[in-house]
């Protein structure tokens, strides 16, 4: 089954994670690829880069970033070809997210399986 694992939060404009949290991450991902469950991965810019076109009674209307709740914003994603949930959870469990020298910090990562082609006709 793939899944896609979702690295919730957005911070300001310009900040980027610390060369400790970048170089365990980087370790983190090669051991994905070597277990062979890395599909893809990337992280995002920051939403007050973003826009959202949203699309209501037939009428589209673009927004520009930054975007409200940090913890609803997806700042990068994983996807995996695991065996179960139970595995991916695993996998989440792992992400190195305590190096970097942001004890504060608070992120969410939200794991969904993803349709496969043949599931939607």
């Amino acid at each position: 089954m793939r899944v896609m694992m979702m690295i919730k939060g957005d911070r300001e404009l310009g900040h980027v994670p610390g060369e400790e949290l970048l170089a365990e991450m980087g370790k983190y991902n090669e051991e994905l690829s070597k277990a062979g469950v890395l599909l893809d991965l990337a992280a995002l810019r920051w939403s007050a880069e973003g826009v959202r076109v949203m699309y209501s009674g037939g009428k589209r209307t673009v927004i520009e970033g930054p975007f409200g709740d940090p913890k609803v914003i997806v700042a990068g994603y994983w996807i995996l070809q695991v065996k179960s949930m139970d595995e991916a959870i695993e996998w989440a469990k792992r992400v190195p997210f305590e190096a970097g020298g942001e004890p504060d910090a608070e992120v969410e990562i939200e794991i969904r399986q993803l349709f496969e082609p043949d599931e939607l006709g």
